[in-house]
Parts: structure tokens; sequence; C-alpha cells
């Protein structure tokens, strides 16, 4: 998670590798490997990382996504959801079926879910 986080904060400042490798004190190729996933950084490196794009360390580590909630007559409320999970549901969108039985039923379609999948 860390590459792909830092891969999509590092484009969306306009930097190239080099430049962001310049802010962190690391080279070029460092930067390309995290980004990879071939490299992890150093604690030191991952914290100035995430001090250069005024993030947090949760953040990068995929960690932390807000997102606020509101239901129907109720108060919003904040809560954190992991990257994966948004994946996870932007998945069941593009199964139209699958996703409207989840709404309509999610415990039930969970339920049929795991005994479908309890061979794989």
């Amino acid at each position: 998670m860390i590459g792909k986080r830092l891969k999509e904060l590092r484009l969306s400042q306009n930097l190239n590798q080099e430049e962001l490798g310049r802010l962190v004190n690391v080279t070029k190729v460092s930067i390309c490997c995290y980004e990879s996933g071939k490299r992890t950084p150093n604690l030191e490196t991952f914290f100035d990382l995430a001090k250069t794009f005024n993030v947090s360390t949760d953040y990068l580590l995929g960690n932390d996504v807000n997102i606020k909630v509101i239901k129907e007559a109720e108060e919003p409320y904040d809560t954190v959801i992991g990257y994966e999970d948004i994946e996870i549901l932007n998945e069941l969108k593009n199964n139209k079926d699958l996703y409207r039985k989840l709404v309509i039923d999610p415990k039930r379609t969970v339920e049929l879910i795991a005994k479908k999948t309890r061979n794989l």
C-alpha cells in the first residue's frame, strides 16, 4: 500500500521521482523501488515522506480513509475505512445484482457467499 499511496501523492503534487528523492534525501532509484513495492523505506524516510506530503503514516500504510456516514433521521458520524475495503465496495458495485442483495439483506448474503466459498 505504501508504494501505491506514495505514487498517487507524488503525482498529485506534480513531482517526479528525482524531485521527491531530493526532498526526503534518498535517490530516484529508492523512490522507484518504494513505489513498485520492491523496497520499503526505513523509518526515518517513512516519516519524512508523510511529513513531505502532510499525511499521516496511517494513510501511507493504507489504514485510514476518513468518510462521513449519514443515515436517515440520524446525526452524521465519521468513520475510518481501509483502502482494501473501498476496493471491495467498488468491485461489488460492478456486480449490480450482488450489490443489491447485500444492500437488502447484508447478513444473509454474506452467509451465502461464505457457504459457497468454503471449499476455495
